[in-house]
């Protein structure tokens, strides 16, 4: 939690140029990134509807029901000025799923990350050009059923090798026609929550995605701990941590939930006021534990599968 991560002992440092193992490459140091953020992550949930009516409860409202075309998944998002959660579930099994049957055999959760682009050509390009093998970029569309009628937003998918994101499943997303993903009365929630934060991945060795994220974002962007190392993607953080140190990361749970890493396991979202947002959990009958004057947690069980974060910013 933040009150508990200010400390001179504790504080993250950037990784220093020409520091031992780094590219010493200024240009790699300092050239913008690009990827611009985090847009969205992914949540795998078994029963779609029961999850929409679950993080209501929460005190998000959800956007219309989306639908892949082609696929058998479908989506429930949450909204926010600058990014998403996307609550995704089966609808009919005898369709594509894009390997989510196998992941909800294991867990409901915090499936990936789609990172942010504004033109998905020029990214594929800037990354070929760092080394990185993205592939061309796909086009994908989907139906929202909103009341007055379907709509088809579009979108531009670049895959990304393993070995550019290590210990996380992640993609690069541009969005063709934002203005029907993002609509105003979307974004409003009533637990005030206004954004993505951090998503934190459990892996074995943190240590490990220090470079391979500072190839990808800047090596000035990366901030390593004792325990962790986080990333700045430009819009949300990535913080990876060991499943040990997990609980020091998002303190005040009686119980954390343990899968073989590498796993995501957290999401940290911003409130506009820590106290309102208790009140409404209070109303809701929703429990939590207050872990800092502007932090409260929610348990993996009350969020399919997701340790939830709200911090006040």
């Amino acid at each position: 939690m933040q009150s508990e991560q200010t400390s001179a002992a504790t504080a993250p440092q950037p990784l220093e140029h020409g520091a031992e193992g780094l590219p010493q490459d200024e240009g790699r140091m300092t050239a913008k990134p690009a990827i611009a953020g985090i847009d969205h992550v992914l949540v795998g949930v078994a029963d779609l509807e029961q999850a929409r009516q679950r993080w209501r409860r929460l005190g998000f409202m959800p956007s219309p029901r989306g639908r892949h075309i082609g696929w058998g998944t479908a989506n429930y998002c949450i909204m926010f000025p600058n990014g998403y959660v996307e609550l995704l579930g089966i609808v009919d099994s005898s369709q594509f799923t894009n390997n989510l049957d196998k992941f909800l055999e294991v867990r409901e959760g915090l499936l990936g990350v789609a990172l942010a682009s504004d033109d998905a050509a020029v990214t594929a390009a800037a990354l070929q050009r760092q080394g990185i093998a993205a592939e061309a970029p796909k086009d994908l569309a989907r139906i929202i059923e909103l009341p007055s009628g379907e709509v088809f937003p579009c979108f531009k998918l670049l895959e990304l090798p393993d070995s550019a994101t290590p210990g996380l499943s992640a993609f690069v997303c541009q969005h063709l026609t934002p203005e029907m993903v993002w609509q105003a009365a979307w974004c409003r929630h009533p637990n005030g929550a206004s954004g993505l934060l951090a998503a934190t991945v459990v892996v074995d060795d943190p240590s490990l995605m220090a470079i391979p994220y500072g190839e990808l974002f800047g090596f000035n962007r990366v901030w390593v701990r004792d325990g962790s190392v986080e990333v700045n993607t430009g819009r949300g953080n990535l913080i990876f941590t060991t499943a040990s140190y997990l609980p020091r990361i998002h303190p005040g749970l009686s119980a954390y939930p343990f899968y073989p890493a590498p796993w995501l396991a957290a999401l940290r979202v911003a409130v506009e006021q820590p106290d309102a947002t208790a009140y409404f959990l209070e109303q809701s009958a929703v429990p939590f534990r207050r872990t800092g004057i502007a932090s409260l947690i929610v348990a993996p069980t009350e969020s399919n599968g997701v340790i939830l974060e709200f911090t006040g910013v």
